[in-house]
């Protein structure tokens, strides 16, 4: 049940932010002193896409250097492969991942990558050249279809709807001939997605942004559905560290994700500032232009992608949600369903390990959510970024799913 008053809310933030400040940081980390971690430097690694908005505004507006913390500058990388690498090997020591991965890290690789909070929502579509034919996931059969990573949600969305439409996902060789219900994907880096459409080695590609708004003003392709539309307010990239470094310095962690939440709340205050910031005219953080980040940070009108429009990427405009959006707490009902879902997924690779682990119990295992909690208190509550949630119930959600 939602609780409308908003006494009942302000009352439920005032308690909560004061039992916090009561608490104190030494309390919450018994045993860690400052000193021990003074020293730490924080090393960000990030794909040049939206997903990494919040770590590069939270380095740009100084928000780590705020909380005390020593920072070296972003390095970009342009595949999801190299930054799952060198985090593989601390070259960075917290980084933005899309969902899955961490997911594959911990339960197949036994790596202990820990996810802490959720680095932004949507953020991405499904997209293909104006002249296609393609209006529906129905119009996908005997179409070769990119994806960025084998493990990441965008190829569980995708596949998602394709099972729905009757069509059978396949992995191979693009030169094989499809069926006209097969549907061939293939890893494709995102930065090489609207040349690869303008040069009709692929029939579309679903992606993060800005790739997916380049394709629209630069070669005129259109938006098939935003996946946002699809799952409401899905997670897309997820903030992760190593669970050794965590629990060896709690203190530097939670300054981190104060940060990062920090960034999120101005984020969703100021998108046309955040679109200047990572643009190539401002921070010169993603090589676009602001005008592409502005359509992304700002364009989701059903005018332009509701009904009467061809195709048409929006069915849902009652669920008011963002192109991309910004709330940074882990709903473990989001990570179970991710998980299910990943079963029915195909993918390169062995992912056998998926039949051995339980959603509920894998969620408890790979997701700490007690810095985010600490740092959404701090920053007002979870009102301040999803004034629909329960307040009796404010750390639960169900999910919602339309194809």
């Amino acid at each position: 049940m939602i609780v409308s008053s908003d006494i009942n809310r302000r009352s439920f933030l005032k308690k909560a932010c004061g039992t916090i400040a009561s608490i104190g940081v030494s309390a919450l980390t018994p045993g860690v002193s400052f000193s021990k971690e003074k020293d730490m430097t924080l090393r960000l690694g990030y794909l040049p896409i939206t997903d990494a908005t919040p770590l590069l505004v939270a380095y740009h507006r100084k928000y780590f250097h705020e909380e005390g913390l020593q920072v070296a500058p972003p390095v970009k990388v342009r595949r999801w492969s190299t930054l799952t690498e060198s985090f593989f090997t601390n070259k960075f020591n917290v980084t933005h991942m899309l969902f899955p991965i961490p997911i594959w890290m911990r339960f197949n690789r036994k790596y202990p990558a820990k996810v802490l909070a959720w680095n932004h929502m949507n953020g991405s579509a499904i997209t293909v050249k104006a002249n296609s034919g393609i209006h529906s996931f129905n119009d996908l059969g005997g179409k070769q279809i990119a994806v960025p990573y084998w493990y990441s949600m965008h190829n569980i969305i995708l596949q998602m709807g394709l099972r729905q439409a009757g069509l059978t996902p396949l992995i191979q060789p693009q030169s094989v001939l499809l069926k006209p219900d097969d549907v061939n994907l293939f890893i494709l880096p995102p930065p090489e997605m609207p040349s690869a459409l303008v040069a009709n080695k692929i029939d579309g590609y679903i992606v993060a942004e800005p790739f997916n708004a380049i394709a629209e003003m630069k070669i005129g392709s259109k938006i098939l559905r935003f996946t946002g539309d699809i799952w409401k307010n899905h997670p897309c990239c997820v903030v992760v560290m190593n669970e050794l470094h965590i629990k060896s310095h709690p203190i530097f962690t939670q300054k981190v994700i104060n940060a990062i939440v920090r960034a999120q709340l101005w984020i969703k205050k100021n998108p046309r500032k955040t679109a200047t910031i990572l643009s190539r005219e401002g921070g010169n953080y993603l090589p676009v232009s602001e005008k592409i980040l502005e359509r992304v940070f700002t364009e989701y009108a059903p005018s332009i992608y509701g009904k009467g429009n061809t195709p048409q990427a929006i069915y849902h405009p009652e669920w008011n949600v963002q192109r991309i959006g910004f709330q940074p707490y882990p709903y473990p009902s989001a990570t179970q369903f991710i998980i299910n879902e990943m079963r029915h997924t195909k993918m390169e690779g062995d992912a056998s390990f998926l039949k051995k682990i339980q959603a509920s119990s894998a969620t408890s295992d790979l997701v700490d959510d007690s810095f985010v909690k600490r740092a959404i208190l701090s920053a007002g509550g979870l009102e301040q970024f999803d004034q629909t949630f329960d307040i009796k119930n404010p750390w639960n959600r169900e999910e919602t799913v339309s194809l």
